[in-house]
């Protein structure tokens, strides 16, 4: 579930799904919705992510990994959910992550997409890719949306091959978020952003926005529409995978 409300012009767009925010199909539904408004109304000034509760969110809703029947289920998952994360990178209007909690796999990827992250000053939030540990690759754009987010592949393969979670200060130090500010602080930094960078003449930042992502945006369509890739998730139905899988759930 992705609740939603506008203040001041900026669309707030909050994960709300269970004690971690998980992503399921309809979260991202909503969010093309989201995106499209944004895009296409001139009232919309930018969207802020944020989380419910005490957590951004803790990624994909495992429950529905582990209950993809076959590849072509997972298949179709996976090309409608590239497709709408490569929609949400390239909005046309300001995405600020506010992350408010916990961010980790599909949720880190999310806030990954945003053109901006601010994160709560609090010493047990953790950040990270856990993706490794569980047995599954990251997809076409799920690849390309986090390599943009760093400054070197060096950064990209860090977080990626040892799996380990961030503490908000090493998060910030590492360039995976921008800013730590302290929870009463956290929507209204994120609006003084959105604010900041589209409230400019001729709305300048539009144009710049997509001459700095559209390149990697045509390398997920590029690669999406010539690799064979449905080989990859036959890792879905692995019985190792799946009791990671399993296992995870039985910690939450």
């Amino acid at each position: 579930m992705l609740n939603e409300r506008n203040e001041e012009g900026i669309i707030i767009a909050e994960f709300d799904n269970g004690k971690i925010n998980s992503i399921t199909l309809e979260t991202l539904r909503k969010l093309r919705e989201i995106v499209k408004k944004a895009n296409e109304d001139d009232s919309i000034r930018g969207i802020i992510l944020t989380g419910a509760g005490k957590t951004f969110s803790g990624g994909f809703d495992l429950p529905m990994f582990l209950g993809f029947k076959d590849v072509q289920e997972v298949y179709e998952f996976i090309k409608e959910e590239d497709e709408i994360l490569t929609e949400l990178f390239m909005c046309r209007k300001p995405v600020v992550s506010a992350i408010n909690g916990h961010a980790v796999a599909g949720g880190l990827i999310c806030a990954m997409a945003s053109d901006y992250r601010i994160v709560k000053n609090h010493p047990k939030i953790n950040l990270g890719m856990s993706e490794i540990k569980l047995g599954l690759p990251l997809s076409l754009a799920q690849a390309e949306v986090m390599r943009f987010g760093f400054d070197s592949d060096k950064k990209w393969r860090d977080v990626m091959y040892f799996g380990k979670m961030f503490t908000i200060e090493a998060a910030k130090e590492f360039g995976i978020v921008d800013e730590i500010v302290e929870e009463d602080e956290l929507i209204n930094r994120a609006k003084k952003i959105i604010s900041k960078w589209i409230d400019n003449p001729g709305r300048a930042f539009i144009k710049l926005k997509e001459g700095l992502k559209k390149p990697a945006a045509d390398r997920i369509k590029k690669r999406m529409a010539e690799e064979d890739w449905k080989d990859n998730l036959q890792c879905f139905f692995d019985k190792n995978v799946r009791g990671s899988l399993e296992f995870v759930m039985t910690m939450m």
